[in-house]
């Protein structure tokens, strides 16, 4: 079977749109966490809630810590800073939720930074659209904001 050059150059462009675009994230599907769980974990076990960082520009989640936006060095100096102590197998949920998580430039610096340390027990809270839309219209537990 001959193929003509503009059969070529579609299969190439298929390819490079199908391989070579592809980003590959630095959590998996079993490193993220739902809202929904999150919370319902926060109501059922108020004990053992995992360590709770936003990596964004507002701790908005109960109990969780003001890191900054992730996509600042000097905000993953001040994550290492507030983790190096922890057991490596510490349950740290990190989120955002400022944009859609596909486009946010936060949360893949930071949750690369807790796997280059080697963490073991790290997870990203799906924020698929913001922090309103996903927490707070839910009422889920939020800090108060000042």
């Amino acid at each position: 079977m001959k193929i003509t050059p503009i059969a070529a150059v579609a299969i190439l462009i298929c390819l490079i749109g199908l391989y070579g675009f592809q980003t590959t994230e630095p959590w998996t599907a079993e490193q993220m966490v739902s809202p929904y769980d999150l919370n319902k974990k926060m109501k059922s076990d108020s004990v053992n809630v995992p360590i709770l960082l936003s990596v964004g520009p507002e701790a908005v989640i109960k109990g969780s810590v003001d890191i900054g936006p992730g996509q600042d060095e000097t905000h993953i100096d001040k994550l290492i800073s507030q983790v190096e102590k922890l057991d490596k197998d510490e349950e740290i949920i990190i989120y955002c939720g400022c944009c859609p998580l596909q486009k946010c430039p936060n949360v893949r610096p930071a949750f690369k930074a807790l796997n280059d340390l080697d963490f073991t027990n790290h997870k990203l809270l799906a924020i698929l659209n913001n922090i309103k839309t996903d927490w707070i219209d839910k009422g889920y537990p939020v800090n108060n904001m000042e």
